[in-house]
């Protein structure tokens, strides 16, 4: 990111590559591991240069955690097109392509915001800006997959199995972040089953659950990931 030579840009500009800057840094260490001189000596600025435009590290942080909690948003904007199963997979591998790329800054994103500053009042309003973050990624992710489902106003069981999915989905990939031991790609695969095991054991208890999952099945094609996975459980042992 370090440009090695100084040139004029207008404000956005300046804000747009400082964030980036501090995007990749986050992306690498937790932000409490980096000084405002090193963010401006990343992005080839002086240190003043970088307080004119944000009143210090923590303003920064937020302003990439914005940016970043909008790229994850968008990671669950899927065409609707195909199979349910595979669709929720193509989600998935995008979703772990950010976790893959970003992740301490997932980390802390997830786990409402730096350490810096712990206890006063600068770590508390980063916190609760980046929790009104993640709730927002949530909540897309949320109505995103009821428009795959083609649902508009879903029964408590179905925003029961959707909101849970989503959360195992978050920590799975921070459980995934601390030593990666499943393969990325078999954990993927897993996460978009675990979405049909939800619905499944939701759908024992309520027909109009059993009738939307019948629905989705009966779509799927047998080497799709659902379909794996009824293989898998219908399969003898050995």
């Amino acid at each position: 990111m370090t440009t090695g030579v100084r040139r004029r840009m207008g404000v956005e500009e300046r804000r747009q590559q400082l964030i980036g800057v501090a995007l990749d840094l986050f992306s690498r260490r937790s932000p409490d591991e980096f000084s405002v001189d090193e963010i401006a000596s990343a992005a080839g600025i002086s240190r003043p240069l970088v307080y004119h435009y944000f009143p210090g590290k923590l303003s920064l942080y937020e302003a990439a955690l914005q940016c970043a909690s909008d790229d994850l948003a968008s990671r669950f904007v899927e065409p609707h097109e195909g199979p349910l199963g595979a669709r929720l997979l193509r989600v998935t591998r995008r979703y772990f392509d950010f976790v893959d790329e970003h992740g301490p800054g997932f980390s802390a994103l997830m786990r409402g915001g730096p350490a810096v500053a712990a206890g006063g009042a600068c770590s508390m309003s980063t916190a609760s800006t980046a929790n009104a973050l993640v709730d927002s990624v949530r909540q897309a992710a949320y109505v995103q997959i009821l428009s795959h489902l083609d649902v508009t106003d879903p029964p408590a069981r179905l925003e029961l199995v959707v909101r849970s999915w989503i959360s195992l989905a978050e920590s799975t990939a921070l459980v995934w972040l601390d030593g990666r031991r499943v393969p990325r790609a078999e954990l993927e695969t897993q996460l978009v089953q675990d979405f049909a095991a939800l619905a499944a054991v939701s759908a024992a208890h309520d027909e109009e659950m059993g009738a939307l999952l019948r629905r989705v099945v009966a779509e799927e094609p047998a080497d799709g990931p659902f379909g794996d996975l009824i293989d898998r459980l219908t399969a003898p042992t050995v």
